[in-house]
């Protein structure tokens, strides 16, 4: 008489963790900067750029 044999188990990928946000520019890859123009230095606006602390990635460095 044959005996029933156990099915095989599978090993599954452990999931890769989720990349940690920039904190500048909270995940973004670019922040805001107030324009200010005039002798007062008023601000008339904003401008956004590339975050420098990611480089536009959006996720934080190892370092």
């Amino acid at each position: 008489m044959a005996t029933a044999r156990k099915p095989a188990r599978r090993r599954t990928a452990k999931p890769e963790p989720e990349p940690v946000k920039c904190t500048p520019c909270g995940g973004t890859g670019e922040v805001s900067r107030a324009v200010r123009v005039g002798r007062k230095q008023r601000v008339v606006g904003q401008q956004t750029g590339m975050c420098l602390a990611c480089f536009g990635s959006g996720e934080a460095t190892t370092d």
